[in-house]
C-alpha cells in the first residue's frame, strides 16, 4: 500500500529524516520487529552513519532482524517500550515507532521514555491506525472480516488490545499533551492504497487485520471467498481498489 506520493508506511515514517541534519545521529526503533525500518534506514536513500538500535520483546523477530542486519554496526536488544532503562537520557535524535504504539498498555510509561531519550529539538516519528470511516470501502471491508471472526470468535474484539486513546487522533492529541508538555505536536492523516485483482487484494486484506488470524482455514477460505467477491463488485477493468486509513504522529521535542 502505498501513498499519493509513492510512500509506504515506512518511508512515510521515514520523512522526518533529514539527511544532513541527521547525517550523524542516535536513532531507535522501538518495537523493531524484523528490522525492516532499520535496514531501510541503512540503505543509500538515506546514507546515515548513524549508531541505529532497535529493540522487541519477541526472540523470533529479533532472530530476524539479526540475521537481515548482520553485516551492519546495528544494536538489538530485547525489551518492553516501558522500560529501556539501560539507555541513556536525553541520547536520541530520532526514535521511530512502525505500526505498534497501538498495541502498547500502559501507554504512559511508553510516552515519558520516548520524552526521556529524547534530545533537545529530537523527534518521534510514529505510523498508527487511522480512523476507519475516513477511506471508501474501509469500514465495509472491517465488517465483513470481523463477521467471519466473530462467527466462530463471538468474543473477538469485547476487549481491544492497547489503550483505545491511541486509535483517535482527538484523544491521541490530548495524551501527548499530558506527557509532552512543551512538545510541537503533528497528526496527520494519511490513506495507502493498493491497486489489484480482485483474488490478489483479498489474499492480501486479509493478511492486515489480526482478527483473521485466529480463523481456522476453512474459514480463512470463505473469507477470503466473499472478500474477492466485494472487490469484484468494486472492480473497473479487472483491478480493484483497496484503501488503508493511517496516522501519522510526529513529536518535536523543545
Amino acid at each position: 500500500c502505498r501513498d499519493s506520493n509513492g510512500n509506504n508506511s515506512y518511508e512515510l515514517l521515514l520523512n522526518v529524516v533529514d539527511k544532513d541534519k541527521h547525517k550523524n545521529s542516535d536513532v531507535l526503533d522501538i518495537a523493531c520487529g524484523s528490522g525492516v525500518l532499520l535496514k531501510l534506514l541503512s540503505t543509500k536513500k538515506f546514507t546515515l552513519q548513524s549508531q541505529l538500535t532497535g529493540i522487541d520483546i519477541s526472540d523470533s523477530e529479533l532472530q530476524l532482524a539479526q540475521k537481515k542486519l548482520s553485516h551492519l554496526d546495528i544494536n538489538l536488544y530485547k525489551d518492553k517500550a516501558q522500560n529501556l532503562n539501560f539507555i541513556e537520557n536525553n541520547s536520541q535524535d530520532l526514535i521511530f515507532c512502525h505500526w505498534a504504539l497501538t498495541l502498547m498498555n500502559p501507554i504512559i510509561p511508553v510516552l515519558k521514555n520516548i520524552k526521556r531519550l529524547l534530545k533537545n529539538e529530537g523527534i518521534f516519528s510514529a505510523i498508527i491506525d487511522g480512523d476507519l470511516n475516513i477511506p471508501p470501502g474501509y469500514s465495509e471491508i472491517h465488517d465483513i472480516i470481523y463477521k467471519h471472526t466473530q462467527k466462530e470468535c463471538p468474543r473477538y474484539g469485547s476487549i481491544e488490545i492497547g489503550d483505545s486513546r491511541v486509535r483517535s487522533a482527538k484523544s491521541l492529541n490530548q495524551l501527548i499533551k499530558e506527557v509532552f508538555t512543551d512538545a510541537e505536536v503533528t497528526i496527520s492523516s494519511h490513506i495507502l492504497s493498493m491497486k489489484e485483482t480482485p483474488i490478489v487484494l483479498a489474499k492480501e486484506v486479509s493478511k492486515f487485520f489480526y482478527a483473521s488470524m485466529v480463523l481456522s482455514t476453512d474459514d480463512q477460505k470463505k473469507l477470503i471467498s466473499e472478500l474477492e467477491n466485494y472487490f469484484f463488485t468494486k472492480s473497473l477493468e479487472g483491478l480493484s481498489v483497496f484503501n488503508l486509513p493511517v496516522n501519522q504522529l510526529i513529536i518535536k521535542q523543545n
